[in-house]
């Protein structure tokens, strides 16, 4: 897997129902992280890698983003997806 993106990532992913600014701004994290875990990956190596958050360093706040962010990327895909097309809010 390639290094994280370089675009500042939230502590936690948007609730929103509707795509958000940063929704578009970080589809390849919430792309990457779907595809990590469809293939097993731990979340220690996910929020490391995609995230750039050391779970060692920091393991409440690595597992708060890398579970919200694997939430709202499972979101785009079942619901989320629609307004992909649409203007930003």
């Amino acid at each position: 897997m390639p290094g994280p993106i370089h675009k500042p990532i939230a502590d936690s992913a948007p609730t929103e129902g509707h795509i958000t600014d940063y929704d578009r701004a970080h589809i390849a994290v919430y792309l990457r992280i779907l595809d990590a875990a469809s293939e097993g990956a731990k979340w220690e190596e996910v929020a490391e890698i995609v995230l750039g958050i050391d779970p060692v360093a920091e393991p409440q706040r690595a597992k708060g983003a890398h579970d919200s962010h694997l939430a709202r990327a499972r979101w785009l895909t079942e619901h989320g997806y629609r307004h992909l097309l649409t203007p930003a809010h």
